[in-house]
């Protein structure tokens, strides 16, 4: 079995569709959305980009398709959510990203040597 670090590190794109699926499970269209109001607007997805980025989670098993919520009218609509292994995943980027995040930082505040 694949461990989550074997599938890092992950596009910009997989790393905010699997943060809007953490939240809920959504049809393409609303990970859209989420996508531009998490990233405050600086990042948008068009659906070709989307729709490969949601083609190559699903293969490497990270998302799955979901039932589609009680009252949903529209049946051409496909929900897809987080799986387990997806989950660890976006855990393990976010640890990563954390860590070179604090190496910056870091290495800001430390006094520059100077050179002779």
């Amino acid at each position: 079995m694949a461990s989550p670090n074997d599938f890092l590190p992950l596009s910009p794109v997989s790393l905010h569709v699997l943060l809007a699926l953490a939240m809920n499970d959504m049809h393409g269209y609303a990970i859209m959305q989420a996508v531009r109001l998490q990233s405050g607007e600086r990042y948008q997805l068009g659906p070709g980009t989307l729709y490969d980025s949601l083609a190559r989670l699903l293969t490497q098993g990270l998302v799955k398709e979901a039932e589609a919520p009680e009252g949903e009218t529209d049946s051409r609509r496909r929900y897809y959510q987080l799986t387990a292994i997806g989950r660890k995943v976006l855990d393990a980027e976010l640890s990563r990203l954390e860590e070179i995040l604090s190496l910056a930082k870091a290495s800001r505040t430390r006094p520059r040597e100077r050179r002779a």
